[in-house]
C-alpha cells in the first residue's frame, strides 16, 4: 500500500495537521494546490476546504489565486513563550494525541513540551 493510499482517508484533524507542517516547512516558497493535494493524497478541492477551515480558525496562511498562485505559510519560524493554564496544557496535550503524537517530530517534542510543563 503507497503513502497516499493509507493516508487518503485521514481524519479531517490528521490531514489539517499534516497540511500545516507541509507549508512549515516550505515556508521560504508558495506552494500550489496540486503539489499539496499530492503530499497529501487527496484532491485540490479538499485542500481548497481545509485551507478555508484553517484560515477562518486564524492559522496564518497567505493565499494567492492565479497561475503563480498557492499557499504559503505567514509566522516566524520561533515563537515568543506562551503562558498557558494547566487547562490550557491538557486541552492541547489531547489534541495532540487526537492528531497521533508520532504524526510528526513536531507533535512529538510539542507533546514532550507539554507533558512536562505540567509536571
Amino acid at each position: 500500500m503507497t503513502y497516499e493510499q493509507v493516508h487518503l482517508g485521514a481524519p479531517l484533524v490528521e490531514r489539517q495537521h499534516r497540511l500545516i507542517e507541509e507549508l512549515r516547512a516550505s515556508a521560504a516558497q508558495r506552494l500550489s494546490g496540486e503539489t499539496l493535494a499530492s503530499r497529501l493524497g487527496v484532491s485540490v478541492r479538499t485542500v481548497e476546504r481545509d485551507v478555508a477551515r484553517l484560515v477562518e480558525a486564524g492559522v496564518p496562511i497567505s493565499v494567492r489565486r492565479g497561475p503563480r498562485g498557492g499557499y504559503a505559510f505567514t509566522t516566524r519560524a520561533t515563537v515568543a513563550p506562551v503562558p498557558l493554564t494547566p487547562g490550557e496544557i491538557a486541552a492541547l496535550v489531547a489534541a495532540v494525541v487526537a492528531v497521533g503524537p508520532y504524526s510528526s517530530a513536531s507533535a512529538r517534542t510539542a507533546l514532550d513540551k507539554l507533558l512536562t510543563a505540567l509536571t
